[in-house]
C-alpha cells in the first residue's frame, strides 16, 4: 500500500510538507493552536506546553510547535483531553504570576491572561510566591525586569540570542529559582545588551517592560496606536506610536507584529526609546538667528532663510563653491533629500553633499 502523502488535522486533509511542524500545518488549515513560548522567528522550544495535541499512535501528547509532521500523521487539537491540559497548564502559569489582569497589564498586554480568559481559568489556582530574583542595581534607563511576572518561557533569552545575536540575558539558576539574568548579574549596560527592547515585545506576561512608559503610568490598552515610519535612519522601519490622547503625548513606541512590516517586528534602541524629544521642553518650535549681541533670537522663517542664503553665498564668494558642504538628514523624506542634493549641485555648483543614512 502506498504511503499517504497527507497529514490529517482535525479531519482536514493537508498535503504533507517535509520539515513542517504540526503548528505550521494547522495554521495552513486555519486551525488555531494556542502558544505562549513560540515566535515564528525563533527555534521552537516547547517550553510552555500550552500547544500539546494528540497524535494517533503516540503514547503522550506532543508539542505542536516543535513536533514535525510525517506523512499519514493524524492529529487532534481540540479533544477533551487537550482542552483539559490547556486549562491545567494555563492555571499553573497564572498561579506563577499576577492573577489580576488589570494589575498585570499596567504597562504591557498579557498573552497569558488572554488564554486564561479563553479557557476560564482566571483565579482557579492560588498564587505561588516565586523566589525568582531580579538584577540588583540595574540602572539602565529603558528595560525593566519584574521577576514576579516571569513564567520562564525563555522567549526573551532566545530572542536575544537568535535575533539580536548578543546573548546579553539568559536563564539562570534552577528549579523554582530559575530567572532571567545576565553574566554575574550585571546591569544590562555592563553587558553586550543593545537595549533594543525586543525582549519586551516577545514577553507574554509583561515581566519585561519599558521603564519610561511604566513611569508614565498609562496601560497600553488605554493608548491609541498610530503607525508611522521611524526617521532615525534610512531603513524605513515601521513602528506604532502609543499615544495618550487625553494628555496629547506619545507614551512609548512598539513594533508591529512580526511578518507585517519591513523590520519584521524588530526595532533598535533609537526607534523604540528615543521619542522623548517630541515633548522635550528644549525642542525648538521657531527659527533662531544670531543677533549683533552674539545671542540667538526668535525670527520668522523668511528672516532665517534669508540669513542662510546670505551666509552660503558669502562663503562661496570668498572661498569658492567647493568650500561649501551640504549634509541632509535621515529624518527628511526621500523627496526632501533629493531637493537638498539638487540645491547643492544646481544652485551652488558643488558635489559636496551627504546624508547620514547614505540613501
Amino acid at each position: 500500500m502506498a504511503e499517504s502523502r497527507y497529514v490529517i488535522i482535525d479531519g482536514n486533509e493537508l498535503e504533507y510538507r517535509a520539515g513542517e511542524t504540526i503548528l505550521g500545518a494547522a495554521r495552513r488549515a486555519e486551525i488555531e493552536i494556542p502558544v505562549l513560548c513560540h515566535d515564528d522567528r525563533l527555534t521552537p522550544a516547547g517550553a510552555c506546553r500550552i500547544c500539546l495535541v494528540e497524535v494517533d499512535g503516540a503514547r503522550l501528547m506532543q508539542p505542536a510547535c516543535h513536533t514535525r509532521t510525517a506523512a499519514g500523521m493524524v492529529v487532534r487539537t481540540a479533544t477533551p483531553k487537550v482542552e483539559r491540559n490547556r486549562r491545567f497548564i494555563t492555571s499553573l502559569h497564572l498561579a506563577d504570576t499576577i492573577a489580576d489582569r488589570a494589575a498585570a497589564e499596567d504597562n504591557n498586554p498579557s498573552k497569558l491572561h488572554d488564554l486564561a480568559r479563553r479557557y476560564g481559568t482566571l483565579g482557579e489556582w492560588a498564587h505561588v510566591a516565586s523566589p525568582r530574583a531580579g538584577r540588583p542595581h540595574d540602572d539602565n534607563p529603558f528595560v525593566g525586569f519584574r521577576p514576579d511576572r516571569c513564567i520562564a518561557c525563555s522567549l526573551c533569552t532566545r530572542y536575544c540570542d537568535e535575533i539580536e545575536a548578543v546573548s546579553a540575558i539568559t536563564l539562570a539558576f534552577r528549579g523554582a529559582h530559575t530567572t532571567i539574568s545576565t553574566a554575574d548579574r550585571l546591569a544590562l549596560t555592563d553587558t553586550t545588551c543593545e537595549l533594543c527592547g525586543g525582549c519586551i515585545d516577545v514577553c507574554p506576561t509583561g515581566a519585561m517592560t519599558e521603564k519610561p512608559a511604566l513611569a508614565w503610568g498609562k496601560p497600553e490598552r488605554e493608548l491609541e496606536k498610530v503607525r508611522t515610519t521611524c526617521n532615525f535612519c534610512g531603513v524605513g522601519c515601521q513602528l506604532d506610536l502609543n499615544v495618550d490622547r487625553a494628555a496629547n503625548r506619545v507614551v512609548k513606541a512598539t513594533s508591529p507584529p512580526p511578518g507585517t512590516t519591513v523590520n519584521d517586528g524588530n526595532l533598535c534602541v533609537k526607534g523604540r526609546f528615543a521619542n522623548d524629544f517630541i515633548q522635550h521642553p528644549d525642542r525648538l518650535d521657531t527659527p533662531l538667528v544670531r543677533g549683533d549681541d552674539g545671542q540667538l533670537h526668535p525670527a520668522t522663517w523668511d528672516e532665517a532663510l534669508d540669513r542662510v542664503v546670505a551666509g552660503l553665498q558669502g562663503v562661496a564668494a570668498r572661498h569658492g563653491d567647493d568650500a561649501l558642504c551640504f549634509i541632509s538628514s535621515s529624518r527628511c523624506t526621500v523627496e526632501e533629500n533629493y531637493l537638498m542634493q539638487k540645491m547643492a549641485r544646481a544652485a551652488f555648483r558643488t558635489h559636496n553633499v551627504h546624508q547620514c543614512a547614505a540613501t
